[in-house]
C-alpha cells in the first residue's frame, strides 16, 4: 500500500498547508514522461518519511488553479512546504538522495 498522498483544490490548505510536518508536492500530469519516471521516487520516499513528513502528488491537469497559484511552470516540480510556506522547489527528475537529503534538512 502507497504512502503517497493525493491533493487536490479540496484537501490543499488542510493537508498542505496547515499540515504541522512538513510537505512534500509533486506536481505533475498523466501525459509527462518525467513524471513517470520519478513517480517510484516519490513513493519510496513517502514510505521512508511516513509518520515524519507527508508526500503526495497534485495533478496539474485537473487542479491547475494550485499549480498556477504556485507559478509551476514545468512538470514535474517537486516543491517542500513547511509551516505553510513554501521552503524549497525543485524542477525536473532528480536522484532519491538529493530529495530525502532536501526533506530530512527541514523535519
Amino acid at each position: 500500500m502507497s504512502n503517497v498522498l493525493t491533493f487536490d483544490t479540496t484537501n490543499f490548505q488542510e493537508e498542505v498547508l496547515q499540515a504541522n510536518e512538513p510537505v512534500l508536492v509533486d506536481f505533475w500530469a498523466a501525459w509527462c514522461g518525467p513524471c513517470r519516471m520519478i513517480a517510484p521516487v516519490v513513493e519510496e520516499l513517502a514510505e521512508d518519511f511516513a509518520g515524519k513528513a507527508k508526500v503526495g502528488k497534485l495533478n496539474v491537469d485537473e487542479h491547475g488553479s494550485i499549480a498556477q497559484k504556485y507559478g509551476v511552470m514545468s512538470i514535474p516540480t517537486l516543491i517542500l512546504f513547511k509551516d505553510g510556506k513554501e521552503v524549497t522547489r525543485v524542477v525536473g527528475f532528480r536522484p532519491k538522495a538529493e530529495l530525502a537529503k532536501t526533506i530530512e534538512e527541514n523535519l
